[in-house]
């Protein structure tokens, strides 16, 4: 449990500056935060065992730890990207406790071997959210925000518990592999999998349980729409790995059917609202929707490269999502603007941001040769693996259709004239910083073969 503990540490440290008496400027607490986080994400590496406690309900391995050190990366850029916000807001060390035991949850969702722990997990990482998306205390859109998100996170969980309650019933068991041996595919079981499924499906957005994701992400601080938007669902799709598996293997039949409903419906949904938006943040929003659809893909036929390309994609998905929403926080923070007709005539006096932005969002449309490509090309490939073409058709020509509204912000940035575009922008060092990592990311994971090469090896091997 280092990962987790590291975490705690960090918190506590946190804590003992919050009740010290003395007022520490902010930029102490960032700095020293983003420090511990660096050592956080460097400790990660190092040390690591493999094995089992508390009679199995905590289990960790290569791949969960690979999984977790994925996580620390995308806290560490978020910590980056939010400095120039938080400097200037009052409860600095309110939202990193709340951003860590977030994080310290989603840690322990990956390393969850029991049903209850599972969820007692899910709850430790959503709960915080809650509190954060309403976190610019005066703006009535991030109060509307955390409530749409404490009802739909309410929502999502009562039909996880009754998933679950029903489970134990039939099975006699939590843990996941003592619950594995009762699963026989009968209706009360299939119904209880529905049902947990429902549940996941409001964490990664997937269609029909996407409807509280563009308010919420307009909503909340931009900070933390990229934690919901990068972390908190590549958590849970990382985590859809394990439970359908290893633990809902005997029901195959069933879920890889569902899951191809739900691709195809998430997919077209994603990409259909994405084309109609104006404002940056609720674009990304329905744009995270259509990769989700993407991944499912890959889930529903549940082989070893089916499951490699879901993590590795969830690792594309860190840097591209935050570069653009790294991009996006910088024209906030400096103009307050966050409309994409905006963004017109922005390569003029923002160059290199525009350049940053642009490479995002090849990415994500799945541009050669950048990651992304590669990330969906897996995904695509996996999905085929089983003859299951058109599903694979419908994923096809949502790609291209996805590059029309991808193309549209280039086209505005770039081509677009504006007689009054965004002033020249002077972005923070943490920043520029975290923009630096996100492109390198993005280029070196799809070029160079041995990141999918070792995603591969550790996802088979565990």
């Amino acid at each position: 449990m280092k990962q987790e503990m590291m975490v705690v540490l960090i918190i506590f440290i946190l804590l003992f500056m919050k009740l010290a008496n003395k007022e520490w400027k902010k930029e102490t607490v960032l700095h020293t935060v983003n420090v511990l986080l660096f050592i956080n994400l460097i400790a990660g590496f190092f040390f690591n065992v493999e094995g089992r406690a508390f009679g199995s309900m905590y289990i960790t391995n290569e791949l969960f730890v690979f999984e977790k050190n994925m996580l620390n990366l995308a806290m560490l850029l978020i910590s980056f990207q939010a400095f120039d916000w938080l400097k200037n807001h009052e409860h600095t060390i309110e939202c990193y406790l709340l951003l860590l035991s977030s994080l310290l949850g989603m840690q322990f969702l990956i390393s969850s071997g029991h049903l209850l722990m599972f969820y007692l997990s899910m709850e430790l990482s959503t709960i915080p959210l809650a509190a954060l998306a309403n976190f610019d205390l005066g703006k009535r859109r991030s109060s509307e925000a955390a409530m749409k998100m404490i009802f739909s996170s309410a929502f999502a969980s009562g039909l996880m518990l009754f998933g679950i309650s029903l489970l134990y019933g039939t099975t006699g068991a939590l843990g996941f592999r003592e619950m594995t041996q009762g699963l026989y595919s009968s209706n009360l079981q299939i119904f209880a999998l529905i049902l947990i499924l429902a549940g996941i499906g409001f964490k990664i957005s997937a269609v029909p349980f996407h409807l509280w994701t563009a308010d919420v992400y307009e909503g909340a601080p931009i900070a933390v729409t990229s934690f919901l938007s990068v972390l908190s669902k590549g958590t849970f799709l990382m985590v859809m790995v394990q439970l359908l598996a290893y633990t809902f293997g005997p029901l195959i039949a069933v879920f890889s059917n569902m899951l191809m409903l739900l691709a195809a419906a998430t997919m077209i949904i994603g990409n259909l609202f994405a084309i109609r938006q104006q404002n940056l943040k609720r674009f990304l929003a329905f744009s995270s929707v259509a990769q989700v659809g993407f991944t499912l893909l890959a889930l529903m036929v549940q082989t070893g490269e089916g499951n490699t390309a879901v993590v590795y994609f969830v690792l594309i998905y860190i840097f591209s999502n935050l570069a653009a929403f790294g991009v996006v926080t910088i024209i906030s923070n400096a103009s307050g603007k966050e409309a994409i007709d905006d963004l017109k005539g922005f390569y003029k006096t923002n160059p290199l941001l525009s350049w940053v932005l642009a490479i995002a969002l090849f990415s994500l449309a799945g541009i050669p040769p950048t990651a992304g490509f590669f990330g969906k090309f897996f995904l695509i490939l996996a999905g085929a693996a089983k003859g299951n073409y058109i599903i694979i058709t419908i994923a096809a020509l949502n790609m291209v259709l996805s590059l029309y509204y991808y193309l549209r912000i280039v086209k505005a940035m770039f081509m677009d004239a504006n007689e009054q575009p965004i002033e020249k922008i002077q972005s923070g060092n943490y920043a520029k910083l975290a923009a630096v990592i996100c492109v390198a990311g993005i280029l070196i994971t799809g070029l160079a073969s041995g990141a999918y090469h070792y995603v591969y090896r550790i996802v088979i091997m565990n």
